[in-house]
């Protein structure tokens, strides 16, 4: 894989997916950087009802759609289904997640990315904080699969807490990356070595990679670890600790996602305003598959079980003054 440093995950996933869109266009005999989309063999866009607006938008600013895609149903925690993937061919881009924003859930894409390799389809991972998973043995096989696809989104102020805006995009060939991003003029005339520029949609921009190589040489493997274990035992805490108190948790707590409601959509989002206000802690609202619910994502290195713990607590005085 071929690795950047980007603004964040709208433009890691404009970045995977623009080195998609070279490659297959490139396969017709159509040139998208310099004669457009006008006239172009037309291109088919798979992802899951749970896509995240993040691939969505790159898809809009790529000029291949935000509402042209072929939406494929999700399972009750939001995975793609498989077996109701549509008919693939060497001009379709897959768009998978490693890690629903809501409920943290796989798509399953052992199974997708073999239907994409036998028809030649590109398959494109937004994996903004669940690509990280595979950084824990613990968590690893949640990962299974994605190996196979030809280009990763994900971000580096996530999981592993670098700066707000670090995106990073990996492509598996690096020349699609290179050919969907690289110019020249007579002023730049690139040297020898490897010019970031030619692989990223930003000209001009901080060196993002190196606050990123700082902290990962910083943690090594057995830091990670750690995070990604600490966090995710942090949510299943949550997860436990609010439905001991007799809160509804929907989803399936597979790593630092938790959804918890706390019954009609009216006290939710209630509930929702009074821990905001609070301050012991901060938890946004979401809409998860017709349920209003509070979203709890837990990736801070410096979170602690008391942190959790005040948290819970601060969160049932909260829904108990809703009764």
């Amino acid at each position: 894989m071929q690795p950047e440093a980007v603004t964040g995950a709208t433009m890691a996933n404009f970045a995977g997916l623009a080195a998609a869109r070279h490659a297959i266009l490139a396969r017709a005999g159509w040139d998208v950087e310099d004669d457009g989309l006008f006239g172009a063999p037309p291109l088919t866009v798979v992802v899951g009802d749970e896509v995240h607006v993040a691939a969505l938008k790159a898809l809009g600013l790529l000029g291949l759609g935000r509402r042209r895609v072929h939406r494929v149903p999700v399972d009750a925690q939001g995975r793609m289904r498989a077996d109701a993937l549509p008919p693939l061919d060497n001009r379709t881009i897959v768009c998978v997640q490693a890690g629903n924003v809501n409920s943290g859930a796989f798509d399953p894409s052992v199974e997708i990315c073999a239907r994409a390799r036998e028809a030649g389809a590109w398959v494109h991972v937004d994996g903004a904080f669940g690509l990280w998973a595979a950084g824990s043995p613990r968590y690893r096989h949640l990962t299974d699969g994605f190996g196979a696809a030809d280009s990763w989104a994900t971000d580096g102020h996530k999981w592993p807490n670098v700066g707000y805006d670090c995106g990073i995009v990996l492509v598996r060939d690096p020349v699609a990356l290179r050919s969907a991003m690289a110019l020249s003029s007579a002023y730049f005339t690139p040297g020898q070595q490897r010019e970031p520029s030619q692989f990223t949609p930003e000209m001009s921009r901080r060196a993002r990679g190196v606050e990123l190589w700082a902290t990962l040489r910083s943690l090594g493997r057995s830091g990670l670890t750690d995070l990604i274990d600490r966090t995710c035992a942090h949510a299943q805490r949550f997860a436990n600790g609010l439905r001991s108190r007799g809160f509804e948790i929907l989803n399936e707590v597979v790593i630092n996602q938790v959804l918890v409601s706390f019954g009609s959509p009216a006290r939710t989002k209630a509930v929702i305003d009074r821990v905001q206000q609070d301050g012991t802690c901060w938890c946004g609202g979401t809409e998860w598959q017709g349920r209003t619910a509070m979203r709890i994502s837990v990736s801070s290195w410096a979170t602690t079980v008391e942190d959790v713990d005040a948290s819970l607590a601060a969160i049932d005085r909260a829904a108990r003054l809703q009764e």
